[in-house]
């Protein structure tokens, strides 16, 4: 068995390599829009931002568990807070001492990302399943040194055929090494299978449904549409389809139930 000091040491080199090969990501000025990202220190944004750390927690939690790195951030419809989510769990995830984070817009239709951190959607993931780039060429970073960003990229017609030609999986492939999460936004389930797709290359699928709106229905046809091993839980939005969800992890009013 290895010794304390030893596994300190190979952690501590670990987190070298990845810092070193991290370094060749693009450096951009991002200009988030306060109406999306969220202040995880104002104090008007508590009821809030206290939903993003108990899911982080509970994610934690089952990442000791069971495989779970890499999570898709699925919704039956649009509108219903998917992004919003996606993109502040990310953020939370990176607050962490020496959590390392990507966050993917897997949205080659509708993509909002890019826009909510203020920062340009060009080069992205369809321009590496173009094969036209590499993954550190598409790969953003802002003044967070341990937050990352892959944009949309331009638009392209046939988007489901691009997300399953195989390069993606090259891409997790590549980077999922280098990262503590992964989490990866995307379209809308009920009206195009992108999503089904992205799901099977990551660990697991997050839904984030939008109460007394989307039908319950839907949301099972939708939650039947991955393997239901991969479904991590639910976040339930109870507000209206541009607002903040709110959750907590004991099943009342607004609820954030997760697997385990």
């Amino acid at each position: 068995m290895a010794a304390a000091g030893e596994v300190s040491a190979a952690s501590a080199t670990d987190a070298m390599t990845r810092d070193t090969v991290l370094a060749g990501c693009q450096e951009r000025d991002w200009m988030p829009d306060p109406g999306a990202v969220l202040s995880f220190g104002d104090e008007e944004q508590a009821s809030v931002t206290e939903v993003f750390r108990a899911l982080r927690s509970r994610l934690c939690q089952l990442q000791k568990s069971s495989p779970l790195k890499s999570l898709l951030i699925a919704s039956a419809l649009a509108g219903e807070g998917r992004s919003f989510v996606a993109l502040n769990l990310a953020r939370i995830m990176a607050l962490q001492p020496e959590c390392r984070v990507l966050l993917i817009d897997g949205d080659l239709r509708n993509s909002t990302l890019h826009s909510a951190l203020g920062t340009s959607s060009i080069p992205g993931l369809s321009e590496y399943l173009l094969q036209e780039l590499e993954e550190f060429g598409i790969m953003q970073r802002g003044d967070a040194g341990n937050f990352f960003f892959i944009p949309s990229g331009r638009s392209v017609t046939g988007s489901t055929e691009l997300v399953g030609n195989g390069r993606l999986k090259a891409l997790m492939d590549k980077v999922e090494p280098l990262f503590d999460w992964i989490i990866v936004d995307s379209p809308a389930t009920a009206p195009v299978s992108d999503a089904c797709l992205l799901a099977d290359y990551l660990d697991g699928v997050l839904m984030v449904v939008r109460s007394r709106a989307t039908p319950y229905d839907v949301v099972r046809k939708a939650c039947q549409r991955f393997r239901e091993e991969s479904l991590v839980g639910v976040v339930l939005n109870e507000g209206a389809a541009d607002s903040k969800p709110h959750a907590s992890s004991s099943g009342r009013k607004s609820t954030l139930k997760l697997r385990g």
